[in-house]
């Protein structure tokens, strides 16, 4: 069973959510044994399952409270507590030993990204360590109108790495080519993730 967001990709694509669920599985193989886990933007929670079953609690966040309502794990043992919140208003006060968001950086503003890493950064222990994933800049050519009118804040590699260290010590590129997991030539990737701890 899918959420709406997820059932909408199948129907329209359906490759596609295989794109889409090949970045939850990087982000559960990386946050393995994580005890206290946010996501920033789950939406429907679909790929969240994927993550739920590798670390002790996950929780999730985002903006639109009727996606959230079409989770499939809602009343099963994979429930994920969700909860509408938008980053930019604040953090949440709590603290994480993980966070992850995958596309949702995008859809930042340039002049809100210091205001959403910041509040990011908050809500991390200090030693916690942050995922984010999001279209390349360089794949925008080949995005459909409705896509590139609300991705406004895709970045190259240097751009993305170079906003990031402003916040961590350590933070390690991977692209993703469809479902392919690389660390090759930055301008050939289609999807940035980045590791920062």
């Amino acid at each position: 069973m899918l959420g709406s967001m997820h059932s909408e990709s199948w129907d329209m694509d359906p490759k596609h959510l295989g794109f889409v669920l090949a970045r939850y599985k990087f982000v559960s193989k990386m946050l393995v044994g994580k005890k206290r886990v946010l996501e920033i933007g789950c939406g429907d929670t679909t790929g969240s399952r994927i993550v739920k079953s590798t670390v002790e609690h996950l929780e999730g966040i985002d903006i639109d409270a009727d996606r959230m309502a079409s989770s499939p794990s809602k009343g099963t043992k994979w429930e994920i507590p969700t909860k509408v919140w938008n980053v930019l208003d604040g953090p949440l006060p709590s603290n994480f030993d993980a966070i992850y968001s995958l596309d949702v950086m995008e859809h930042i503003p340039p002049e809100y990204e210091t205001m959403f890493l910041r509040h990011i950064k908050y809500m991390l222990r200090d030693n916690g360590v942050l995922i984010i994933g999001m279209p390349s800049l360089e794949s925008q050519v080949y995005a459909s109108e409705g896509s590139k009118a609300h991705h406004v804040n895709c970045k190259s590699e240097d751009g993305l790495r170079l906003i990031l260290k402003q916040y961590f010590v350590n933070v390690f590129m991977f692209g993703l080519n469809d479902e392919t997991l690389h660390t090759g030539f930055g301008p050939f990737c289609n999807y940035r993730l980045a590791v920062c701890c």
